[in-house]
């Protein structure tokens, strides 16, 4: 019997099976490339994208190819694979593979559609940015009623990361948030009655009250549900024509940041210039005074007291006097605070001996834990005070409750000789440690409150976002202004992380490591020791 004719072809099939193996590496690594940037782990240039994705096509293109070269220079090695013993080992290893695929995709579509039951999901990102913040937390175990969140989005934009971030809300809100999904261009009229003239924002509404947030992000919806919560404007007013710090962005001592994070909250914020207008507004919830230059007059101070024994509020903000330009001049507002309310403010700066590399810069030990500004920040939460002097609580008052907020270490000073001198501590003149930073004071009989800083540059721009500096002074405003359901839910933006290629020229080197290095070295590997096996026999 005449044996088959050996092809003559059938020596070169390999060719076909190494560029195939090349492309379905490539096409793996360039697709799990789209998949993270479509997921918006990663971002890149538009011309960038391009190139990806003409890459991708060409390795699934020659993925086809390579299988086809295969196929048609070693006909008979295929018919074997289908026909022979490989074929039921293959088709047993295929039948494993796809059900322990079908089971991940299974338990994973269950565990997404029912995260109630199972929980939060892990999140392993360096800031936490795939879960929510405490304070959005917070805000979402207090609602008062129940919010529905309507999002409208047409066909044009995507809504899946809006509806994932709205799935988080509802999760943790104990059932008190729900939220639907409304296209404009099927139902207009819902569109119309909601007040909803664009594309991506969401409506909250609790009872008859409704807030629209303009997109969806996690501070947008909290900032939303804040004005929800309380819809009446606070007008909160800082004192002017005294050299005090700047409510304008790019100033070069600016409370702009602060200003803009009391105006999320609801807050109406204004200035107050006394020395012009001597009337303090009816409307206003409290006075900020901000690092004065300058004393402020006998008459304005007189106008405070008034306010605030009709239930007002004042927070002062007042730097050493050898940071100012007091000179020796008389300071009736401190005078008012230590004769009404017991809280002095001292003559001497803060040196803290455990800010080695800037003693001037006082740094907060311990806060008051009973106190509703100080009670949710902790110790590993510090504030830092540049150029800080101490404040003390001289004597009782009448119907006043004076309540320390946040101290130094105990071997902190206050240094009351300021010279070009090394700086020592004197206990016979020195104001000995831990000393007091912030104070607190209330008038159970008129209402009124007032929180004193022996600092105005902790606040400012620069500063603001430094550990825990702009909680405590959004919280005193928020506790000064009565609003304490408004405690601790200073949002934050998240961080974002994104990946920008310098240069074409480097995007192209990227390109070629994971198209042609990486899965060049699994075929070289895989060949190695395919030609070693064929040696061994």
């Amino acid at each position: 019997m005449a044996g088959k004719k050996k092809n003559p072809y059938a020596k070169y099939a390999f060719i076909g099976l190494i560029i195939a193996l090349f492309a379905c590496v490539s096409t793996g690594l360039i697709a799990s490339a789209n998949v993270l940037t479509g997921s918006g782990m990663f971002n890149l240039e538009e011309a960038q994208q391009n190139v990806l994705n003409i890459v991708l096509q060409v390795s699934v293109g020659l993925l086809f190819i390579g299988l086809g070269v295969y196929a048609f220079l070693a006909p008979d090695s295929i018919r074997r694979f289908f026909t022979g013993r490989q074929a039921r080992y293959g088709s047993n290893s295929l039948i494993l593979t796809l059900a322990f695929v079908g089971i991940l995709i299974a338990v994973n579509y269950i565990v997404y559609k029912n995260q109630n039951l199972f929980g939060a999901p892990w999140d392993f990102t360096a800031d936490q940015s795939n879960t929510l913040a405490d304070e959005t937390l917070q805000i979402l175990a207090t609602l008062p009623d129940n919010v529905n969140a309507t999002a409208f989005y047409t066909a044009n934009l995507d809504y899946t990361a809006a509806e994932e971030l709205l799935q988080k809300f509802k999760n943790n809100s104990n059932g008190k948030f729900d939220y639907t999904f409304i296209n404009p261009d099927l139902d207009p009229v819902a569109a119309r009655e909601a007040g909803i003239t664009g594309d991506g924002k969401i409506l909250l509404q609790m009872g008859d009250v409704q807030e629209i947030a303009s997109f969806a992000s996690e501070t947008e919806l909290v900032r939303t549900m804040v004005r929800l919560i309380s819809p009446e404007p606070r007008a909160i007013y800082f004192l002017q024509g005294h050299g005090e710090i700047s409510l304008e962005a790019g100033a070069e001592l600016s409370y702009s940041v602060a200003k803009s994070t009391l105006e999320a909250k609801n807050y109406t914020i204004n200035t107050l210039n006394l020395l012009v207008s001597p009337t303090i507004p009816e409307d206003a919830f409290a006075i900020v005074i901000a690092g004065p230059t300058k004393p402020v007059s006998a008459e304005e101070v007189n106008l405070l007291k008034e306010y605030v024994e009709n239930g007002g509020a004042l927070v002062v903000l007042e730097d050493p006097r050898y940071f100012t330009e007091f000179g020796t001049a008389a300071d009736p507002l401190a005078s008012y605070l230590t004769r009404e309310w017991g809280i002095t403010l001292n003559e001497d700066v803060v040196i803290d001996p455990a800010s080695s590399q800037n003693p001037f810069q006082a740094v907060s030990y311990s806060y008051n834990p009973s106190h509703p500004i100080t009670q949710n920040l902790t110790a590993n939460l510090i504030t830092v005070f540049p150029q800080a002097r101490s404040l003390s609580i001289s004597a009782e008052k009448e119907n006043v409750t004076q309540s320390w907020l946040t101290s130094t270490i105990d071997s902190a000073w206050g240094e009351t000789e300021l010279t070009n001198d090394q700086l020592s501590n004197d206990p016979a003149v020195d104001t000995q440690g831990p000393l007091y930073l912030a104070i607190a004071g209330e008038n159970t009989a008129t209402g009124g409150r007032v929180v004193v800083f022996g600092n105005s540059f902790f606040a400012i721009d620069a500063n603001f976002d430094v550990y825990g500096n702009g909680n405590i002074f959004i919280n005193s405003v928020d506790w000064a202004a009565e609003q304490e359901d408004l405690l601790n839910i200073t949002t934050r933006p998240q961080t974002q992380r994104i990946f920008n290629a310098p240069s074409q020229g480097r995007f192209l080197i990227l390109v070629l490591i994971t198209v042609i290095v990486l899965p060049g070295l699994v075929v070289f590997f895989g060949i190695s020791s395919w030609i070693s096996r064929r040696r061994r026999g």
